[in-house]
């Protein structure tokens, strides 16, 4: 849905745009302290070394599903880190599987995911469960060595590295060729994990 509503923009309003995940509510904890901050933007994410514990929200899912999808269902479910409760035949063909899943992995594009690899036969419903601990990492993109505030995200440390080439890939392709080179990076705090360079004009001898 995302995607068509992006190029709908982009073609009547003749607008570049870059779309960038929606935020959800993590509760942090910095170190020496016993009570939570609650965060809804990265930017006001401390780096790693600041904060002791960061609670994320996970939600209880219920999928329905004709019986052959329940594969797709459980490898889907598992790349958006979930948890398996239980799964119960309703009929000889339709099974109702149980997860707990991080609000963060279901925000962006589950249920499109969900639908093209069911062929639109799944039903998907969720209530907010609790707050969890989270292995999460602030991730940021500097361009030119800037930081970008609206491009930071909050992401499980496993898929930072991934999240951060497919964005610094997406940037290059959508930033004007200048007349110096233009370094975009992904970094988690110092460290920069990923980086590609938008090449400088080559002036006209």
């Amino acid at each position: 849905h995302m995607e068509i509503v992006r190029e709908r923009l982009e073609r009547e309003y003749d607008l570049d745009l870059l779309a960038t995940p929606p935020n959800v509510q993590y509760m942090i904890r910095a170190r020496h302290e016993t009570e939570y901050t609650i965060v809804r933007n990265p930017v006001d994410m401390p780096d790693s070394g600041a904060y002791e514990e960061i609670l994320e929200p996970i939600v209880k899912a219920t999928v329905i599903v004709p019986k052959e999808y329940v594969g797709q269902v459980m490898e889907l479910t598992q790349d958006k880190r979930g948890t398996f409760i239980d799964m119960q035949y309703l009929s000889e063909k339709r099974v109702q599987l149980k997860y707990y899943l991080p609000l963060a992995e279901i925000v962006l594009n589950f249920f499109d995911q969900l639908k093209s690899r069911t062929k639109g036969y799944a039903s998907f419903d969720y209530d907010v469960d609790e707050h969890q601990h989270g292995d999460l990492v602030r991730l940021d993109i500097l361009l030119n060595h800037e930081k970008i505030d609206a491009l930071s995200l909050i992401c499980h440390k496993d898929k930072a590295y991934y999240q951060g080439k497919s964005l610094v890939e997406a940037l290059r392709k959508k930033i004007t060729r200048q007349f110096f080179d233009v370094p975009i990076q992904a970094a988690i705090g110092a460290k920069i994990i990923a980086r590609e360079t938008v090449k400088a004009k080559r002036k006209d001898v």
